[in-house]
């Protein structure tokens, strides 16, 4: 008699087992690596696509930018990520390579790498539909300093300038442009907006993280092997300066949706992230609900800093595959759900 009571319960408990195994099954993908998608004064910038073989045509398309204080790091970071999504899902990932400040002999400033991650939306958009992706239906994502520069894109896509930071009023010169169009003509256009973000423990206001970060006491400079200096230079500072902080600042972009609906966007970050905090993030999704702009935020328990990171890491106390969830599942979801996709 027992046994004739579970069944039922443990029918269901099958069924639920099954249910998510099929929705988390993965799916062969394609790789193309290391594509040349723009060459700033020589310095070759690449990126990978991702494509999952499915028979969904125009598939919607996620674009990664890793993180690493603008310092370090490349896309290789963001790999296990971007497959982990590709695989799951019907949608398209581009993980990009974008300019350091480090690079160059230690000569980048901020703003160029703002101008990297819109040129990589733009050139996606514009070759995205040989790799079987809709240009209709870009998200972006990145994860701390890529968190920043996914926002940058997000709001600042209509902050262009033919002449970028070399004349005021300061605006951004994509680094990739579409045949004939020039930065401004974009601008006007709208021709860097995103149909999905999503920021993974990213720095929304440089105004109050530059202190910190242009400090010597920075380790992020000795990581890079470069002396601490400005995000934008030797001549330029914070006191002095103000207006190109803000600049690069998503805060500072911030508009009520009458004005201009912006797409929606998950935030995440963890419990335990002393780097970009819990209540930063917070805030950013406060202020985004008092201008009407539809936003979510998960704060994950017991997670710290990095905790998308690709591989095996002391910081993170596991490997991606265990520590990514149930965060890869939740980004999965908010995808499906903006691109209408089943799970």
């Amino acid at each position: 008699m027992q046994n004739l009571l579970f069944t039922p319960l443990r029918a269901l408990l099958w069924l639920s087992l099954l249910l998510s195994a099929w929705a988390n099954a993965e799916h062969p993908i394609t790789q193309h690596q290391d594509i040349v998608w723009a060459s700033p004064e020589g310095f070759e910038l690449t990126l990978d696509i991702a494509v999952a073989q499915t028979d969904t045509r125009n598939k919607p398309v996620l674009v990664i930018f890793h993180g690493g204080a603008w310092l370090i790091n490349n896309k290789s970071i963001m790999t296990q990520l971007s497959d982990a999504i590709a695989s799951r899902t019907d949608i398209i990932t581009v993980n990009v390579n974008y300019r350091l400040l480090a690079d160059n002999d230690n000569s980048i400033t901020i703003d160029q790498l703002v101008e990297d991650a819109m040129g990589a939306v733009l050139w996606v958009k514009d070759n995205i539909h040989r790799y079987g992706g809709d240009a209709n239906k870009i998200a972006i994502t990145g994860d701390s300093a890529g968190g920043h520069l996914a926002a940058m894109v997000a709001l600042a896509g209509r902050n262009l300038s033919n002449t970028g930071f070399e004349q005021k009023p300061l605006g951004f010169k994509p680094t990739y442009l579409p045949e004939g169009r020039s930065a401004e003509q974009l601008a006007s256009q709208d021709g860097l907006k995103v149909q999905a973000v999503i920021l993974s423990y990213a720095v929304f206001n440089m105004v109050e993280a530059a202190p910190g970060l242009e400090s010597k006491d920075n380790m992020f400079w000795q990581w890079a092997g470069v002396a601490a200096r400005g995000l934008f230079g030797d001549s330029i500072n914070l006191s002095d300066n103000l207006d190109y902080y803000q600049a690069v600042s998503p805060t500072q972009y911030l508009t009520p949706a009458a004005q201009y609906p912006l797409p929606p966007q998950f935030v995440l970050v963890g419990e335990q992230d002393t780097l970009t905090t819990p209540a930063s993030a917070q805030q950013y999704v406060e202020q985004l609900a008092q201008l009407g702009q539809p936003a979510r935020i998960t704060i994950y328990p017991g997670k710290g800093h990095g905790f998308l990171d690709s591989g095996c890491s002391d910081y993170n106390n596991g490997c991606f595959k265990e520590v990514s969830e149930p965060t890869v599942s939740d980004m999965i979801a908010f995808l499906n759900e903006v691109f209408e996709l089943q799970p």
